[in-house]
């Protein structure tokens, strides 16, 4: 095509941007491999959209056979759109121009990672049998299937987990690793056996050590029903994403003549975010694109922003890209680096290149952050240690309620956790301080008592083991069971399993916190006794002292919970509907106005929203019967365990503070950013990945595509375990450390961050992390760099936590409710209750009625009602007429006037319920 380019200057001037030299030897590199290390902020989706305007305005490709992946519709959709106007400005895409075949030029194809690999099959899948109508198996039907497969288990089959919801995500997770990883399962089978042989002969001298034959075992029996599972999916085409990569990676390294005919297809490819690919997804794109072809390939990302290592991805990608993308000589890739950031202050970048130091170590290619010309002395940070946890809140609160008094927009500030425990507490704090605030992503409504209240039912519904759910319902504001006839209840559970144990609180807690099914007595077993004869009832004499309202409410809730399973087969939103309605939880925060003020019933809305999300993508899998709640309570579980979210959930657009975890936060940005929670052993955490040694889904490290950046064990001695141990925590050391560089370069103006050394329960004291330790020596390194507001000083050796210290005197327990409020409930009930008799309600309930006065926040809910009442009225009024009245639309067709005229009553039947015609 002809050439509208010919120099750099050029381009600047028709897209206006002021490219650095930087990112000009980027976007105008030659057409051959390349690896750009782009720093945050430093402009990579600018850089990706000028590449292809200097390619394809310099005349070296058509805009059609640019090709660019990422990993999100979201993040596709703006690549897109950032190319499509950068052409049109250049004047490369204008409608008049046509290619030589008399076609309008066409456009660049911008796609996701998995999108892209699901049309790869669809175009040649047959070459390996795979039929191109194949449907797809979203996450919903995955967890469905599984369930199905469980539920259909062979009688030898010893499952290796607690629960059957813990099953399921069992089950999804090692499909996802084998597919990730393209391991056959009889490779696995194979490995297990050698390393049981292995470890037979060797003497286990802990008990870390006798772990790992115990998950090799158990890693065995999860494989058994992993093929059943993968049988399924094949007898009825169904693919899932994992499945479309491998068998992607499979087509890409079997059949040349693929990757020879979509070379030709898209002379130009750009690879977004390539950090986070996995081994397949690279397995497909080298087979593909690379090969020694010097294909024009170009890979954008930052070793330093990898931090989805936990899902599968290998920041190896990045780092050998050269090797596997050499260029056409045989020589390796080339590499350019962006490092001027145009998001944050030149201080606050300071902070990032101090924290990532170590990173760069690992990875040379990677260059320290600098900032743009004049905001060298911009970006604040300031820090807090507190002595507790509820002081820290109570400050968090406070620094973000006087950003917002003073004029920063709610949507401009950010609270980042490492885990969605926090939200709740967060959340509270700032609806108390009329602060408007957004908790974002699934992981963190499931933390949020309106949520957490209907899953803990749901649970209870589903798995009678569901002793912690229930310990949760039971002690909840409806029910209000004190300790003593919990522990009473728990004493039960083990008299039922012939299990007597001594002490109060010990057969409860022993209930709770069970893991093997023979073990786990069940505290739903316990509660049926108060409605039937199964066992101790209330009639009988097992010497153990129920209150009377316990004996009734625990009957009560037991009826409640039986009636409820009896719906377990319905379509999952069905039952999600009627545990509301039973439980009477949608009205209680429709009514309250604490819970109309925290937005409680949109949180629930949200949840409700994500459930029916779920349901619409069992749709067409050909899984028998609907999205059921087992399989839901699967997926709740994965999301809850990995706590970066399932689902693709993003800040919305309202104008309110959003609370996420670090993970969701990769590629956004605010003008404030707050991170609470920077204690020792929180953030970075401790806490490790799943450990192949103890986990059953989990695929060995020597079975894995990058098994050589990770640790290896070298034998089976406790020296050789130690040092394995070590070498894992180092590598976790690092994944923490590059969560903590993407979240502290989200900030453009300023970094509020904070600890406490007492925890709302620990015994235990916390501390400042090594972040929030860092974070002071930078404010302290210059008088412009921040404020160090409070750092509490250690608590005495001997101290307690306050939140846990003995009270002076005996508190009530359930907490009294409210009089007031209480008083005002019982006369709208009995209000209610004459009506629905028939009956005039008494007269001083009557009067207490019309004389409270409503709080706005109940004055607008009522307003609601009347309008959605008087609205449902209206609808049912028309249903019930005989006659309808249809609308005509503002246009007809020729043949639509001839119905029309030949037959008006059924021309506005048709219009009323559009029927299929037959061709």
């Amino acid at each position: 095509m002809p050439a509208r380019l010919t120099r750099p200057e050029e381009l600047k001037e028709l897209l206006g941007i002021p490219f650095t030299a930087e990112q000009l030897a980027c976007v105008t590199a030659p057409p051959a491999p390349q690896a750009i290390v782009a720093g945050a902020g430093s402009g990579k989706t600018t850089v990706m959209a000028a590449r292809v305007v200097w390619l394809t305005g310099t005349g070296q490709v058509a805009p059609e056979r640019v090709l660019g992946l990422t990993f999100t519709n979201k993040a596709a959709g703006e690549l897109a759109e950032r190319v499509r106007k950068a052409l049109a400005r250049a004047g490369i895409t204008d409608t008049a121009d046509q290619d030589p075949s008399g076609e309008p030029a066409g456009e660049p194809r911008i796609s996701t990672y998995h999108a892209f690999a699901g049309q790869l099959l669809r175009d040649h899948g047959l070459r390996l049998g795979i039929e191109p109508a194949a449907r797809l198996l979203a996450d919903a039907g995955r967890f469905q299937l599984a369930a199905e497969v469980l539920r259909s288990a062979p009688p030898d089959f010893e499952p290796p987990s607690a629960s059957f919801t813990t099953l399921v995500t069992d089950l999804v997770a090692l499909d996802g690793e084998l597919s990730e990883h393209l391991v056959t399962p009889e490779r696995l089978r194979a490995f297990d056996a050698e390393l049981l042989a292995e470890l037979g002969r060797a003497e286990l001298t802990n008990a870390d050590l006798r772990q790992v034959p115990q998950a090799a075992l158990g890693r065995g029996q999860l494989l058994g029903v992993v093929e059943e599972y993968r049988a399924r999916k094949r007898a009825r085409d169904l693919l899932d994403f994992g499945d479309q990569i491998a068998l992607a990676a499979t087509l890409a390294g079997e059949v040349p003549e693929v990757g020879r005919l979509l070379r030709e297809e898209y002379a130009v490819v750009l690879l977004d975010e390539y950090q986070d690919t996995s081994v397949a997804q690279r397995v497909m794109l080298a087979g593909l694109f690379g090969g020694g072809t010097g294909h024009a390939v170009t890979a954008v990302g930052d070793p330093c922003q990898a931090i989805y290592g936990w899902r599968g991805a290998s920041v190896a990608n990045l780092d050998d890209f050269p090797d596997h993308f050499p260029r056409r000589d045989g020589g390796p890739a080339d590499r350019y680096s962006l490092s001027e950031n145009r998001r944050s202050g030149g201080r606050l970048l300071t902070l990032a290149n101090d924290l990532s130091a170590p990173l760069r170590e690992r990875h040379p290619a990677v260059v320290p952050l600098r900032p743009a010309d004049g905001a060298e002395q911009a970006g604040l940070v300031r820090c807090a240690l507190h002595t507790t946890h509820a002081e820290e809140l109570t400050w968090l609160a406070d620094a973000v309620a006087h950003r917002v008094a003073t004029g920063t927009p709610p949507g401009e500030i950010a609270v980042l956790c490492r885990t969605a425990a926090e939200f709740a507490d967060i959340q509270r704090v700032l609806v108390e301080r009329d602060v408007p605030v957004e908790v974002v992503g699934l992981a963190g409504l499931l933390h949020l008592p309106e949520v957490a209240d209907l899953v803990s039912v749901c649970q209870v519904m589903a798995d009678p083991t569901a002793n912690a759910a229930l310990v949760r319902l039971l002690t909840g504001p409806r029910w209000r069971i004190g300790p003593r006839d919990l522990a009473l209840l728990g004493r039960r559970a083990r008299l039922l399993v012939r299990q007597v144990d001594g002490g109060e609180g010990e057969p409860l807690a022993a209930a709770v916190e069970g893991t093997d099914p023979a073990e786990i007595t069940s505290l739903a077993d316990a509660l049926d006794t108060f409605v039937d004869g199964g066992g101790p009832g209330p009639g009988e004499d097992d010497g153990l002292p129920f209150s009377t309202e316990a004996r009734l409410r625990f009957a009560h809730l037991a009826a409640e919970i039986r009636e409820l399973r009896r719906a377990l087969g319905d379509p999952l939103m069905d039952v999600l509907h009627r545990v509301l309605a039973v439980t009477g939880l949608e009205v209680e925060l429709s009514a309250s106005p604490q819970a109309l003020a925290a937005r409680r019933r949109e949180t629930l809305s949200a949840f409700l929203d994500l459930a029916a999300g779920f349901a619409a993508g069992r749709a067409g899998t050909a899984v028998d019967g609907e999205a059921t709640l087992p399989a839901f309570l699967g997926f709740l579980r994965a999301a809850a365990q990995y706590d970066k979210g399932l689902d693709g959930s993003l800040p919305g657009g309202e104008n309110t503070v959003k609370v996420l975890t670090a993970h969701k936060a990769k590629g956004l940005e605010w003008d404030v950013v707050v991170v609470p929670g920077l204690c020792a052993g929180v953030f970075p955490a401790r806490s490790s990945r799943d450990s192949w040694l103890r986990q059953a889904r989990t695929l060995p490290h020597p079975l894995r595509g990058d098994a050589a950046t990770l640790p290896a064990v070298e034998d089976w001695t406790s020296a050789a375990h130690k040092e394995y141990l070590a070498a894992v925590a180092e590598q976790l050391r690092l994944e923490e450390l590059r969560l903590g560089y993407v979240t502290f370069t989200r900030p453009r103006a300023l970094l509020l961050g904070s600890g406490h050394w007492w925890g709302p329960s620990q015994k235990r004291r916390r501390g400042p992390s090594d972040f929030l330790t860092a974070l002071r020596a930078h404010c302290e390194s210059g008088p412009d760099h921040g404020e160090v507001e409070v750092w509490a000083d250690e608590p005495p050796e001997e101290a307690e936590n306050p939140a846990l210290a003995a009270p002076e005197r005996d508190r009530a327990w359930p907490l009294p409710l409210d009089p007031v409020a209480l008083t005002r409930r019982r006369e709208a009930a009995n209000a209610v209750l004459a009506r629905l008799a028939g009956a005039a309600p008494e007269p001083e309930a009557e009067a207490a009625a019309e004389e409270a006065e409503l709080t706005p926040e109940e004055q607008r809910a009522v307003a609601s009602w009347d309008r959605d009442l008087a609205a449902l009225g209206g609808e049912l009024r028309q249903a019930r007429s005989a006659v309808r009245e249809v609308p005509l639309p503002l246009s007809l067709s020729a043949s639509q006037v001839q119905r029309l005229a030949a037959d008006p009553d059924g021309f506005a039947r048709e219009l009323a319920r559009p029927m299929p015609r037959p061709p």
